[in-house]
């Protein structure tokens, strides 16, 4: 289950010509989240923005539960952000009527309460527009001459749309759970049979997306293709439409490869399909689990655009400062520029 370990997933540029240390500390990883809306005041959730530092999403919104005594299920967040960072983001507590919990007891060496407000309705998985990064590369060594002229195609191709090694586990331990899972061997809690569903679609669009990537057409038409209106999840058919050419090269629209389930009306035809086809019935167990576990079919963009992508090279630092999509990967686009380690599990 590790042949598409980050180290081992094809480069779409030949691969990086410098090398690095990554998250040295949590602070050369800041993620701030982009909500897209601004709260509206008033309302039966709470909405918390927090910086937290070297602490996963999920157990914040465990001590946010205490702290309200409260199930877990009635704390929401909009995206899982990584552990050993420092992450700004928003949580929202479902609280009608309560105004009497002292938020600032979440105070600590690892957590700071930045706002407080209400909202009308909850916070939702995936209904923030976007992340910001600042990332800082230490000890960098190799051929910094080409940096910038690799900063620049970058910043107008794009990168392969990978899911990054956060999604599987530590070594890969959801991809071997969702395998349990899929034999009847597991029985996941009710809250973690999503991360291992998700796990095991995220590693077949890996393996379609890997295979684009080495015939060089991760970014160019071929027959039978689905698109992405980009900024949107707004998916249509290749078909006759015209100008779709200079809309890809523009970033207008996006190729778009399988999150695999149950098909719907809407499918890749002709080379597309054919293509897909032999890599996903490769993993028959993962694809007959997906089915059993009633997933529908869905697409995700195979191209990943930085916005305001920005690198500043120090001494043996490098500072890489860019915004994503919601639901994509910074080291999607950092292992095209470095190849890097890191020494701490962040997962």
């Amino acid at each position: 289950m590790n042949d598409l370990a980050p180290s081992n997933i094809p480069y779409a540029y030949g691969g990086p010509l410098i090398s690095g240390s990554l998250r040295d500390q949590p602070a050369d990883f800041f993620v701030e989240e982009n909500l897209g809306f601004e709260p509206e005041g008033e309302g039966e959730h709470v909405f918390l923005w927090i910086e937290k530092t070297d602490i996963n999403t999920q157990q914040l919104a465990g001590d946010i539960a205490r702290l309200a005594k409260l199930p877990t299920r009635q704390v929401s967040y909009a995206g899982m952000k990584d552990r050993r960072a420092v992450t700004r983001q928003w949580f929202s507590v479902h609280l009608p009527g309560q105004d009497n919990i002292d938020w600032q007891a979440l105070n600590s060496d690892q957590v700071r309460l930045l706002k407080q407000v209400r909202h009308l309705r909850k916070l939702r998985r995936g209904a923030h527009r976007g992340n910001r990064f600042v990332i800082i590369i230490n000890d960098v060594s190799g051929d910094t001459s080409q940096l910038a002229s690799a900063v620049a195609t970058i910043a107008r191709r794009g990168v392969p749309n990978f899911f990054g090694e956060q999604r599987f586990g530590y070594g890969g331990s959801n991809l071997m759970r969702a395998r349990q899972l899929f034999s009847g061997q597991f029985k996941p809690k009710k809250h973690q049979r999503g991360l291992y569903l998700s796990a095991a679609r995220a590693y077949l669009f890996n393996q379609v997306l890997a295979q684009r990537v080495e015939a060089n057409n991760w970014d160019q038409l071929t027959s039978g293709e689905l698109l992405m209106l980009n900024g949107s999840h707004s998916v249509f058919a290749q078909g006759d439409t015209i100008d779709l050419d200079a809309r890809l090269l523009d970033g207008d629209i996006h190729l778009t490869g399988p999150l695999y389930g149950k098909s719907g009306s809407l499918a890749p035809t002709a080379e597309v399909a054919a293509m897909e086809a032999d890599i996903l019935q490769a993993t028959p167990d993962f694809t007959a689990g997906l089915l059993q576990a009633g997933l529908k079919a869905e697409r995700r963009a195979l191209r990943l655009l930085p916005v305001d992508l920005q690198a500043q090279l120090s001494e043996r630092q490098l500072t890489l400062s860019f915004a994503l999509p919601t639901g994509c990967f910074a080291t999607a686009l950092v292992r095209e520029l470095v190849n890097y380690t890191e020494t701490h599990n962040h997962v």
